[in-house]
């Protein structure tokens, strides 16, 4: 009995133990080894858990180490996009490579996600500037949203092809979905209750990298994934239309702060030297190749810059 107690005690003493230390990352001043100070001369570039940041993120390293005489260090598979903002804003690291206008509008500025792609663009870009003193640099060239998956079968079993045609049989399904989104406000589970006008019979949260197999394999039978995640096409997942436009669009930057540039000022020209070069299927093919085939997500990232030269003009 006296172990049984003590393994119970333990089991709910951890999500405790988890938010603190969550929340003594977001203190200011505060770090984790790896997250301190760096020299003058070394960039230290900021990645979150999955695939296609940190495919961004040493496309960033390449790119600097290649063109300049900078050193960079990666501070990879921080949790969430607030800590990583808490991160740059601290000083803690010097660019974050992959920030997505609509995750930010909602959980760092605490607005209403825009529609217009090209309006939330500008709006980040004032705030992020006015607000934070920071550069959110124009797109990589897509945008990586939310998207709701069912296996084929699935989807030819019930007739789904829209977000919508799920309400038909929402609560005879589990959904399992990213850690974070159940309880985000704006572009969360509420809202998509709220717009939609469902709940499924079960809702789960799991970390995104496991969504896909678990689709596949028949534990959950909705999930949200991402829709550049190459995994989609191995798996012959369906993404279903959202038909009512519940979420905003996602374009995808790197985000640094000014006193970087002003130190750096040759990191500005290469920041915006990838705007617009990775579109939607290319995203998808690099994040296939790191996913599905298992290539270091550093390698791909460098084979596609010399692959292009490293998008210099001459």
């Amino acid at each position: 009995m006296m172990n049984h107690s003590r393994q119970t005690r333990n089991r709910l003493l951890r999500p405790l133990l988890f938010l603190m230390i969550a929340s003594v990352l977001l203190l200011p001043g505060c770090s984790l080894p790896g997250l301190g100070g760096g020299s003058d001369d070394t960039i230290k570039i900021s990645t979150l858990t999955h695939t296609e940041t940190q495919v961004l993120g040493h496309m960033l390293r390449h790119l600097i180490e290649h063109e300049t005489d900078l050193k960079v260090e990666m501070i990879e598979n921080l949790g969430t996009s607030i800590i990583q903002h808490q991160a740059l804003t601290s000083g803690q690291v010097d660019i974050t490579a992959a920030r997505y206008t609509g995750t930010d509008m909602a959980s760092i500025l605490d607005t209403e996600p825009m529609k217009d792609p090209d309006e939330a663009m500008a709006f980040v870009q004032k705030e992020f500037d006015e607000r934070f003193d920071q550069i959110w640099y124009d797109s990589y060239g897509f945008q990586n949203t939310y998207a709701f998956t069912v296996t084929d079968d699935l989807a030819k079993e019930k007739g789904l092809e829209t977000v919508s045609d799920l309400g038909k049989v929402a609560d005879e399904l589990t959904l399992g979905v990213d850690n974070n989104w159940l309880n985000r406000q704006g572009d969360g589970y509420p809202g998509f209750v709220e717009t939609y006008g469902f709940e499924f019979g079960e809702a789960l949260p799991m970390s995104i990298g496991l969504v896909y197999q678990a689709v596949k394999s028949g534990k959950m039978d909705v999930v949200l994934a991402y829709s550049t995640d190459g995994r989609l096409k191995a798996f012959n997942l369906k993404t279903l239309q959202d038909d009512k436009s519940f979420f905003p669009p996602y374009e995808t930057s790197p985000v640094t702060r000014k006193d970087v540039i002003k130190k750096h000022p040759e990191l500005d020209g290469l920041l915006k030297r990838l705007a617009g070069k990775i579109d939607a299927d290319t995203m998808t093919r690099l994040n296939y190749e790191a996913d599905v085939n298992k290539r270091e997500p550093s390698i791909v990232a460098k084979e596609f810059l010399e692959e292009h030269n490293y998008f210099r003009e001459e």
